[in-house]
């Protein structure tokens, strides 16, 4: 059976970051996420109540990945699909998914499972 991965640009790169134990990401339990007129709103939550001083919006790459760390997904996931849905290399995709990851988790908005 082929790998889906083995057909995307920059494979290599990838299929070696996914044969280490991959570290999921998935979002804090304290935000409050919502689709409002096509824009996905997070807000923190402090004591019961949303912090309007950290609302947060997310380009179109950025709500849908958003979107998808619900599942507590990897790194590599991630890039998979990006690298599946965008016309970027697997190598570059991975790049920026980890950038992306490491802004949300310095923000407090995703945590590792």
């Amino acid at each position: 059976m082929s790998n889906p991965a083995s057909e995307l640009p920059g494979s290599a790169y990838l299929t070696r970051s996914l044969n280490a134990t991959p570290v999921r990401h998935t979002r804090n339990t304290a935000i409050v996420s919502r689709e409002v007129a096509g824009e996905t709103i997070v807000v923190p939550i402090c004591r019961g109540v949303g912090d309007l001083d950290s609302v947060y919006t997310f380009n179109p790459v950025g709500r849908s990945l958003w979107r998808l760390l619900e599942n507590g997904l990897s790194a590599e996931e991630l890039a998979n699909w990006v690298a599946t849905h965008y016309e970027v290399d697997a190598r570059q995709a991975l790049l920026d998914v980890q950038c992306y990851l490491a802004e949300l988790q310095e923000i407090g908005l995703i945590r590792t499972v």
